[in-house]
């Protein structure tokens, strides 16, 4: 019962992706079915690239029993390996309809995280994306925890879940101001989930590991530099680099000594930034330039 929740969760933001797409395809006047070639192309290979991505770095858990790869439906799908997966179908689709790689993602951007809202529930079905053991008994009590086998752990999923329903909110209430810039809306989506997941990472007792290092948070934090550093070039906010520096030092060491009180501290220094660029952003729309 608990996989097919999870499957039909998945089934449920795939149908609502699609609905706003398709919304969007006619926003954008692009050619007609561009919203289902999109799902076509982008869905299998990005279920395909969230399930390889998560067999690859628990591959202990595979090893004596492959078949079991292909049991999607119990869980075990890493979602930077559906955005990777995904993106090699859309340029795929972009070659073929030769439509602009940029314009497509910025497309699809706000769907992919209000999939991801959706589907972090299908991590409370199976019982899985929690966090650690609550030991204060004043914490244990949902959605702060949540009860499993007995046991109280951190809702780690629905805290996640939250932050890309507010990712959401702004992707999509922006969408229209940011269509002018290409690729935009798609560094916006990068900036915004992966600082959140680096975040909730720390706490989850699942993480995909090499060596050491939380894979995740690892590539949530490059990929919010990435996208800010993009940004900031576009919009003008070019003396953000110091508390950008600062905010990314402070993460490293946190996530190296599994801090996680340091690790907010620099989550709030990197939001910050994200602020200022994003003042910038509305700086230039208003047709003016910001000096920080």
């Amino acid at each position: 019962m608990q996989a097919n929740i999870y499957g039909i969760l998945i089934a449920a933001s795939i149908g609502i992706g699609v609905i706003l797409c398709v919304r969007e395809e006619k926003e954008r006047k692009l050619p007609k079915d561009t919203a289902i070639d999109m799902a076509l192309y982008a869905v299998p290979s990005a279920v395909i690239g969230a399930r390889l991505y998560y067999v690859a770095f628990a591959w202990d858990s595979f090893k004596n029993n492959l078949v079991s790869i292909l049991y999607v439906w119990e869980g075990g799908l890493a979602i930077y390996g559906a955005v990777i997966g995904g993106l090699l179908g859309l340029v795929l689709l972009s070659k073929k309809k030769k439509i602009s790689l940029p314009i497509l993602t910025d497309m699809v951007v706000p769907s992919l995280i209000l999939g991801q809202t959706i589907g972090r529930w299908g991590n409370f079905f199976n019982k899985e994306a929690h966090g650690g053991i609550v030991k204060q008994p004043f914490l244990r009590f949902f959605p702060v925890s949540v009860q499993i086998d007995g046991n109280w752990y951190y809702a780690t999923f629905f805290y996640e879940s939250v932050w890309n329903f507010i990712g959401f909110l702004f992707l999509y209430n922006n969408r229209k101001n940011m269509r002018e810039y290409k690729g935009v809306l798609t560094l916006w989506y990068f900036a915004w989930y992966s600082l959140g997941r680096m975040v909730i990472e720390m706490l989850r007792t699942d993480s995909l590991m090499l060596g050491s290092l939380r894979i995740s948070q690892v590539l949530s934090l490059l990929l919010f530099m990435v996208s800010i550093l993009i940004l900031t070039r576009k919009f003008h906010t070019n003396k953000i680099y110091f508390l950008l520096a600062i905010g990314s030092i402070i993460s490293i060491v946190a996530m190296a000594y599994e801090n996680i009180a340091l690790l907010l501290i620099a989550a709030i220094i990197l939001f910050a930034v994200g602020v200022i660029v994003y003042k910038g952003f509305k700086g230039k729309e208003n047709g003016q330039t910001m000096a920080i």
